[in-house]
């Protein structure tokens, strides 16, 4: 039976990742590890029920040494009981893409690479793999029809209210540096459009805070995990981003289910790296119902 109550966080990031030498050639730093430090630091402090980790988690997965400060992280929050699950970024694939998944998943069990699901009381989170030049062809066929199959079991499930889906690579993004992802809109987007419960779309690779409206869904861009903040597009040419007046450096976000709606809220990292703040709150109603902008 689902509980009339409020129900515990759900925390995700994305792009944990260090920034990388030549990535700073062309873009600025500021004190990102830190930052990243701070971001889980501070998850760990709200002991959410769930943490979920949308890809680059660290900058090379192939990498003993980027993955040493992350494993203390993972090790910190999974000894309070917090479970931390995650998906593949590019990062992960980069280099030596074999040995990168291979301590990807010696880190994260629980992964498979042509998707997978977890409830968390009510909620479904789908965590998809965008990295479809890594799958064969056989395995883009069954990501793809895993996933339809498994956003109509979860919408015929009465246990289940809400649907968050999730991958790596944007949809939608104004990112300057990493633009849209065409392959994401067309394999993942449709099905989720047409999935009443499926309510929320979840992505990174953008370092960035970003919100869409498409199709009457919501579309988040979430990410502020550490790696370097990407410029925007402006003018005419950028998507319609209803959040252009919260653009924090470094965020995480957490959702609570109420008995209605989901309370989406970005927590973002102050300028002077004091604290992490609310940033901006959301709630995400049935689909009946349109977003709720409750504070930024």
């Amino acid at each position: 039976m689902v509980p009339n109550t409020d129900t515990t966080e759900i925390a995700f990031a994305s792009d944990t990742q260090a920034p990388m030498f030549v990535e700073k050639l062309w873009l600025r730093g500021n004190n990102n590890r830190t930052a990243t430090r701070m971001l889980f630091t501070d998850m760990a402090r709200r002991r959410p029920q769930a943490l979920f980790l949308l890809g680059d988690v660290v900058n090379l997965g192939y990498s003993n040494a980027q993955w040493r400060p992350m494993d203390r992280y993972l090790d910190s929050l999974r000894h309070q009981g917090i479970p931390v699950h995650a998906i593949l970024g590019n990062h992960e694939v980069m280099g030596r893409s074999v040995a990168g998944q291979r301590k990807f998943q010696q880190r994260f069990p629980d992964h498979v690479r042509t998707g997978y699901v977890q409830v968390v009381d009510s909620v479904a989170v789908i965590l998809l793999n965008s990295n479809f030049k890594t799958l064969t062809p056989e395995e883009d066929t069954a990501q793809q029809r895993w996933y339809t199959e498994t956003l109509g079991s979860l919408g015929a499930d009465p246990a289940v209210l809400y649907i968050i889906v999730s991958c790596h690579h944007s949809p939608y993004t104004n990112s300057k540096i990493v633009g849209v992802s065409h392959a994401v809109q067309q394999r993942f987007v449709p099905a989720f459009l047409q999935t009443p419960k499926a309510r929320l779309f979840l992505s990174g690779h953008s370092h960035n805070y970003e919100h869409f409206h498409i199709g009457g869904k919501d579309f988040m861009v979430i990410g502020g995990g550490g790696g370097l903040h990407q410029p925007l597009r402006p003018g005419k040419d950028e998507l319609s981003d209803v959040a252009t007046d919260y653009k924090p450096m470094f965020h995480y976000l957490t959702v609570k289910r109420k008995k209605d709606h989901l309370v989406v809220t970005s927590h973002q990292l102050t300028g002077d790296f004091s604290l992490f703040e609310d940033g901006r709150t959301v709630a995400i109603r049935h689909e009946e119902e349109k977003v709720l902008v409750v504070s930024k």
